[in-house]
């Protein structure tokens, strides 16, 4: 597994044009693979943007390694790092605490009836959002400190597919201390991402140690 970084160029108007919506953040992070492109092979990535004193992050955790120029596509030239990842995450023991952040799609099945497939409509309020991961904590491998954490921003970000009409989807960011109670399912809550639309920004957890 491999963890990147890279800055976006906010200053570069020409560059922004391109990034209007999630889609085009996907299709930027699917270029920077671009032995995959050949091989026609997609594998999973999950990315996160992030700010960062003010400077936007484009933040990349991947089974492979990015082509660090494709990755500076829409980044500060210099500024795409990439690391191996599975040291730290084979670091992680049961009850070790860790400070967390992950912004999540939060979004709930309407039964519509025996043998139909449930709506699937957002979470909209602060409270149903708080309850959405509240909620997953235990089957994702961790259990959230009380008090110790929050929903830092909420959101609603414009998303498209190409030829379809654009949407908003529901974005809630936390952040605060958890404790991992089972590290082989919290290994792969790190590695496959939380949640819905993991290829358009939502599920990437990422923990440091407290």
């Amino acid at each position: 597994m491999y963890l990147s970084r890279v800055k976006i160029d906010s200053q570069n108007r020409n560059k922004l044009r391109d990034l209007t919506h999630l889609g085009a953040y996907h299709n930027w992070v699917e270029s920077s693979f671009p032995e995959e492109f050949k091989e026609n092979v997609r594998s999973r990535k999950l990315w996160r943007i992030d700010t960062l004193q003010g400077s936007r992050y484009l933040l990349v955790v991947s089974a492979n390694q990015p082509d660090l120029s494709a990755l500076e596509r829409y980044g500060v030239p210099g500024s795409a790092q990439t690391k191996r990842y599975d040291q730290f995450l084979e670091s992680i023991r049961e009850s070790s605490l860790y400070r967390f952040r992950v912004s999540l799609n939060p979004v709930r099945s309407l039964s519509q009836g025996a043998g139909k497939r449930g709506r699937v409509v957002p979470e909209i309020t602060a409270e149903q959002q708080m309850e959405f991961l509240e909620s997953r904590a235990e089957r994702l491998g961790f259990a959230l400190i009380p008090d110790e954490y929050q929903i830092v921003e909420r959101s609603w970000e414009p998303y498209a597919k190409q030829g379809q009409k654009m949407i908003r989807l529901s974005k809630a960011t936390y952040e605060g201390i958890l404790k991992v109670t089972d590290k082989n399912v919290f290994y792969h809550t790190l590695t496959d991402g939380i949640g819905k639309k993991k290829a358009y920004g939502f599920g990437l957890m990422t923990v440091i140690p407290v």
